[in-house]
């Protein structure tokens, strides 16, 4: 019984010794401290890092037409040409094949996010739903859907980069 009471009287000092560690020997809390510093030190580490390489993404070398045909729900499909220019702004023409009325413009701002490995589509129209786009190359960009996830289909969801031609 008495290693009992004993061991119940070592916990209660150890937790009382916890609650008041400014008048307690600084030789228990600092290796609890040092056992605890690396992982506060490794959470703010990766904002930098995520920072930095957004900065080296070049909108001006990135700026250029992309188009092709996307899916569409009630239709044969939409054709689509996006031109992404070097201001940070954007200009979108689509046309829902066999539609009568079915030609729609839009523009806005874009973003590149996650490194340059995915673009965001800001309308000027706060009605419409900001796009996403994965950047798949120089030359291709694939539709992602609202929460910036790649969409399981079938169908072709890519905009190639249009010649300068066009």
């Amino acid at each position: 019984m008495n290693q009992k009471l004993l061991a119940l009287a070592c916990l209660a000092a150890l937790a009382l010794s916890a609650c008041n560690k400014p008048t307690e020997a600084t030789s228990a809390p600092a290796e609890t401290a040092k056992a605890a510093e690396p992982a506060p030190a490794v959470a703010p580490e990766p904002a930098p890092v995520a920072e930095a390489p957004k900065a080296g993404f070049d909108v001006a070398a990135f700026a250029g037409s992309f188009s092709g045909t996307l899916p569409c729900a009630d239709c044969s499909g939409i054709d689509t040409k996006i031109e992404f220019k070097a201001d940070g702004s954007y200009a979108v023409d689509e046309t829902y094949q066999g539609k009568k009325d079915g030609a729609f413009k839009g523009d806005g701002t874009w973003t590149a996010e996650e490194d340059g490995k995915r673009l965001r589509l800001d309308p000027n129209s706060k009605t419409d739903p900001d796009r996403l786009f994965e950047v798949v190359s120089h030359e291709e960009i694939r539709q992602l859907d609202t929460e910036g996830k790649a969409i399981e289909s079938q169908a072709n969801l890519s905009l190639k980069r249009a010649s300068a031609a066009q």
